[in-house]
């Protein structure tokens, strides 16, 4: 019943109201605007020739930073090449140095066993002609023991002379320098240059020089130790010229007329004067080695036929005296290292025919702007000779003036 009551009271006030207020009102919505579409202007053709232009200009900065790209691909390219080259002119650097370690204690330790064998042998020989005199003493177990050892000297002398432990050692010397200066020129080439393919092949061609120059191994392609004559040692590529392509290209480029006289005066005295002195002194080392060489086996195996042949004291005396012989020439020839003298020489004698041709390889190019800068290649050539500049420049001089004849002294008093 209550609601029933209720809901009649409800229907009733219902009906009864004239107006009914809302207890959520409406907002009012905006006012909405259409404005008709604003149509583009006209381009004129100025602006789009600037336009074209624009875009022309960016298609060509974007092929420019493609080429850069390519040449900075070619340039890391060129930088490994140079990297791989450096590995290996370092770990040459390192079995030659390592090599010619060995090759010295060979020298060191054939001689000393040689001499030791050989003075033993000498020292039987010696007691065998002391007790062979009728003392009842029977000498043949000495002559036996000492003809063994002359034997064996005579051929490890024959070996030890053939391949002259000595001047392998120079030549592995040598080898570690010329290599690390050619590690350094590539080093200070990628540090401070511009290097290009060009540089790459220079840089192999001057490692394949340097490998058929002193080779490591023995046997096939060691360098023959008694040539006819001293040929001065080649470690560089023949007949190329050196080409310059830096900058310092101002004023000729550093050469003059009296500086290209200086450098051919420069080579004259090479030639009169360093490279044949050294090549004769390479001839007379090569003579005494080559007489020494062969001393010292035949002296030897005359003493082991000694021993061998007769039992009398004569024959003991000489194959004693022989045996000191040996041991003299033999530490004469191999103690006073000789072949190492005969390298040096010949390798001193390769250096002036370097410098001579790399003088006459620069001044052979005639366009002054492709060569070596003059200033900077004359202070090479006197440090490479060990000259200050003023020394070279006057060595040229009175060279020049020698050749003519006139002597320096009335030279200068005519020209002043």
């Amino acid at each position: 019943m209550a609601s029933l009551q209720a809901f009649n009271f409800l229907v009733s006030s219902s009906s009864s109201s004239k107006q009914i207020h809302a207890a959520i009102s409406v907002p009012k919505l905006p006012a909405i605007r259409l404005a008709a579409p604003k149509l583009k202007p006209q381009i004129s053709s100025q602006e789009l020739k600037t336009r074209d232009g624009f875009m022309d200009t960016i298609s060509k900065d974007v092929s420019k930073t493609q080429l850069a790209g390519e040449s900075s691909s070619v340039s890391m390219a060129t930088l490994q090449q140079l990297h791989a080259i450096l590995e290996a002119v370092a770990d040459r650097v390192e079995m030659h140095k390592n090599i010619g370690e060995q090759r010295d204690s060979w020298n060191t330790l054939l001689l000393n066993s040689i001499n030791m064998m050989t003075l033993t042998a000498t020292a039987m020989a010696g007691v065998a002609a002391a007790t062979g005199g009728g003392s009842g003493v029977s000498p043949l177990g000495l002559n036996l023991a000492s003809t063994v050892m002359f034997l064996s000297a005579t051929g490890m002398l024959v070996l030890m002379n053939k391949i002259q432990p000595s001047q392998l050692v120079e030549e592995q010397r040598n080898a570690t320098r010329l290599f690390k200066l050619l590690e350094n020129q590539i080093k200070t080439l990628v540090a401070v240059g511009s290097p290009g393919q060009v540089d790459v092949n220079d840089a192999m061609e001057k490692v394949l020089a340097l490998d058929k120059a002193y080779p490591l191994p023995l046997l096939g392609v060691m360098l023959e130790k008694f040539p006819e004559n001293l040929q001065p040692a080649v470690w560089w590529p023949r007949n190329k010229a050196k080409r310059f392509n830096g900058e310092m290209k101002s004023n000729n480029n550093g050469w003059t007329k009296e500086l290209e006289m200086d450098m051919r005066e420069v080579v004259e005295v090479i030639k009169r004067k360093d490279s044949e002195e050294y090549e004769r002194l390479g001839n007379k080392a090569l003579k005494i080695n080559k007489v020494l060489a062969k001393s010292g086996p035949l002296l030897t195996a005359f003493a082991a036929l000694a021993m061998g042949s007769s039992n009398g004291p004569w024959a003991a005396t000489m194959a004693a005296v022989a045996g000191a012989l040996a041991s003299a020439v033999n530490t004469l020839e191999h103690g006073g290292q000789v072949g190492m003298v005969f390298e040096m020489y010949r390798n001193n004698a390769g250096f002036f025919k370097l410098v001579q041709e790399s003088i006459e390889s620069t001044l052979d190019e005639s366009d002054v702007e492709r060569r070596e800068n003059g200033e900077l290649f004359e202070m090479k050539v006197a440090l490479q000779l060990g000259r200050s500049l003023s020394e070279l420049r006057d060595l040229a001089k009175n060279s020049r003036y020698s050749r003519v004849g006139v002597p320096i002294d009335e030279f200068a008093s005519k020209l002043f």
